[in-house]
């Protein structure tokens, strides 16, 4: 397969939806979450099963009810997100509501030199917050790379900045180097601090919404061994569908703890709170809860739904 022609082949057909108008495209994405319920896709089995880990006591009715409201967001977010990728950004960013507090925050943190990490908590949406901070600073964003090179190359072809250098940096040894080079030297680095790390030598185990989750070291490591700054954002879409605003705040200074089970209890509980601001918003298509202790039975629970 041509890589490159592949990639441009998905680029064009992101540019296409991306070219809707707004109502259109959020009316589409809300009967995308409509249509993975109805058809019980792969996104609402996930999302059921979250509801029904993090919430045990609440009835399957509310459950439901819970999951209708995630995946009609997250279908809405995906259409926006073709929005974000195939327009320039200082166009998106008209959408985006910064109160002066929150970026003198972010730019305060800059200027003291100790370099800034970017807890970018998978809340709202993401790419609208990358292309903040590509507008504001140069950066270093920390990303795991998909399964296809396809899809690698796709995301390389939308993330771009027109006013800032952005370094995309793959996760491992390689990676890990250019992070600590740029924090050291007083730079930005962006991580996305949910994602679950995909060996066990890389996380510990921390409470998330009352589960123990694996959780990575990598960030209060990070901040441990070069001194940065840790600031939590996030773009949180308004009741509109079509604003958001933007949110930067201090995490809590044990994040940057050395001992990882501190600092991974603290950075989760930073995160619950933020993803309980309006839980819809958050990322519960994801399986967040798939390596488990040792000994928990069942060890993954959402090993029934791979069989549908």
């Amino acid at each position: 397969m041509n890589t490159p022609f592949a990639a441009r082949a998905l680029y064009a057909l992101a540019w296409m939806f991306g070219r809707l108008p707004v109502s259109m495209a959020n009316a589409l994405g809300r009967f995308v979450g409509w249509l993975w319920r109805q058809t019980d896709a792969r996104e609402a089995r996930i999302a059921r099963r979250n509801m029904a880990l993090i919430a045990p006591a609440a009835s399957d009715a509310t459950h439901e009810i819970l999951t209708r409201d995630i995946l009609r967001t997250t279908g809405q977010q995906f259409l926006e997100t073709l929005r974000f990728w195939t327009h320039p950004p200082e166009r998106n960013l008209r959408a985006l509501k910064v109160d002066p507090a929150d970026k003198q925050r972010f730019l305060d943190a800059i200027a003291r030199g100790r370099g800034v990490i970017v807890s970018a908590p998978h809340y709202g949406n993401w790419e609208l917050l990358n292309q903040w901070l590509a507008d504001t600073t140069d950066l270093a964003i920390l990303y795991r790379p998909p399964e296809s090179e396809v899809g690698e190359a796709f995301l390389r072809l939308v993330r771009h900045s027109t006013r800032h250098e952005v370094h995309q940096v793959r996760a491992g040894g390689a990676g890990l180097r250019t992070l600590i080079r740029t924090l050291q030297s007083g730079g930005v680095v962006g991580i996305l601090p949910d994602q679950q790390p995909g060996d066990l030598r890389d996380g510990v185990f921390a409470p998330f919404f009352g589960r123990p989750a694996l959780t990575m070291t990598l960030l209060n490591r990070l901040a441990h061994k070069t001194g940065a700054e840790v600031l939590h954002a996030w773009c949180e879409r308004a009741a509109d569908g079509r604003h958001f605003t933007l949110h930067v705040e201090a995490a809590d200074p044990a994040v940057s703890d050395a001992d990882d089970a501190v600092a991974a209890s603290v950075l989760n509980a930073d995160i619950e709170r933020i993803a309980s601001r309006d839980p819809k918003q958050y990322q519960w298509t994801y399986k967040r809860f798939t390596m488990t202790p040792p000994g928990t039975v069942p060890p993954n629970p959402y090993r029934d739904l791979e069989t549908h």
